[in-house]
């Protein structure tokens, strides 16, 4: 399957937040959207980063309750790897698997079309595998 069959599945719903904007301000949308990321975009819409739970916990570690004072330009991952569409969700596993993060804006060409986690394209995968063993043990039963 492709990414974009994952977003038409899960939809396209991505939530973001200001570089200016507090890191509680990040906390507060994470929290009601029940998310593990927020992309951080300008106010043209461009892609200026991306903040996870990782980074906020991360961030605690060495501010403490100075944290909550700080921006989410402060604290957030500047170095956004995205995917395509068409990309394979093998090929993104293997993206994120390799870059160590858990979460993957999906562009079209300069279009912000959707985010996927690790956990939609995990959750796809093991729907793909009891399919898999679905067809085989029909086949296997058949033969019988």
């Amino acid at each position: 399957m492709r990414i974009i069959g994952i977003l038409d599945q899960k939809g396209r719903t991505v939530h973001a937040v200001s570089p200016e904007a507090r890191v509680t301000e990040a906390v507060d949308v994470l929290c009601e959207a029940a998310v593990g990321a927020v992309l951080v975009r300008d106010e043209d819409g461009k892609i200026r980063g991306i903040l996870s739970e990782r980074d906020i916990v991360r961030a605690f570690r060495t501010r403490g309750a100075k944290l909550a004072d700080a921006t989410v330009a402060d604290i957030m991952t500047r170095n956004v790897t995205t995917c395509r569409p068409n990309d394979t969700v093998a090929g993104a596993m293997a993206v994120m698997t390799r870059g160590r993060f858990r979460h993957l804006p999906v562009m079209d060409g300069s279009q912000l079309v959707g985010l996927v986690s690790i956990g939609d394209l995990v959750k796809h995968r093991v729907r793909e595998m009891e399919l898999e063993t679905g067809v085989l043990r029909d086949i296997v039963i058949a033969k019988r």
